[in-house]
């Protein structure tokens, strides 16, 4: 049973885990971890939802507290960083493979990539997150927005790099 299921849902939770997470390394570390708690837990599965729904809230679950014993508290903004943020125009986004676009995301910084993840990908309110990740509202708005004008910017630069390569 427990090859069944991991052999079913491995390569979705992968990707869960390598959103999370800040290499492939990591992300197979919190695939092993995640599915060592869905089978010690399959007991507690009420069959209130689906069981792949259920199985994403495991693993989701597994990355945010990975990240919170890694680092008590979010990393805040650099300085640096925040003179960086600029505001940029993003027309040619639907250019970007996803594969592109996931890498561009692990850039972010861990806090920025988790409140982003938890927030844009996973559907969770800013007040979940903030109970999730022990952060007030604000502060996990604060990130996400931050989160946002980084990867404009980053994206911005990829396609402004990317253009150049096709035209010499």
């Amino acid at each position: 049973m427990q090859e069944e299921l991991y052999l079913r849902f491995a390569s979705k939770m992968y990707a869960v885990c390598f959103r999370y997470a800040n290499n492939a390394d990591d992300a197979q570390d919190l695939l092993q971890e995640g599915f060592i708690k869905v089978y010690k837990n399959l007991h507690r599965f009420r069959a209130e939802g689906s069981f792949e729904g259920w199985i994403r809230r495991v693993f989701v679950n597994t990355s945010i507290e990975h990240y919170r014993k890694k680092s008590l508290a979010l990393s805040t903004v650099s300085e640096k960083e925040e003179n960086s943020i600029e505001d940029v125009d993003i027309t040619a986004l639907d250019k970007l493979a996803q594969k592109d676009l996931l890498l561009i995301i692990q850039e972010l910084s861990p806090g920025y990539k988790t409140v982003f993840n938890l927030y844009v990908i996973e559907g969770y309110s800013h007040k979940e997150i903030g109970e999730l990740l022990g952060i007030s509202e604000g502060t996990s708005k604060s990130q996400l927005a931050r989160a946002k004008a980084l990867l404009q910017k980053k994206i911005t630069q990829y396609l402004s790099d990317t253009r150049k390569s096709y035209t010499r």
